[in-house]
C-alpha cells in the first residue's frame, strides 16, 4: 500500500491541477513499482507560505522581493 504526501503552498493550485497531481503520481507507481493503483493512496497537503520557509525566511515574505 503505498502512501505519497505531496507539498505545496496554498496559493493558485487549482481543484484540477491536484487531480492531475494524484492521478500522474498513482500512474507513476503503477509504471514503475508494478503498484497496484486501488490500494495507492495520495494525499496533498497545502500549507501557508507564512508556514514554509526557505533560506530562513518564509515564503511570504521571499516573495514580496
Amino acid at each position: 500500500m503505498p502512501y505519497v504526501n505531496i507539498k505545496v503552498t496554498d496559493d493558485n493550485v487549482t481543484v484540477e491541477q491536484k487531480r492531475q497531481l494524484i492521478k500522474g503520481t498513482t500512474q507513476l507507481l503503477v509504471d514503475v513499482l508494478n503498484k497496484n493503483p486501488d490500494a495507492t493512496h495520495v494525499v496533498i497537503d497545502e500549507v501557508s507560505t507564512d508556514n514554509w520557509g526557505v533560506k530562513g525566511e518564509t515564503v511570504t515574505n521571499l516573495r514580496k522581493r
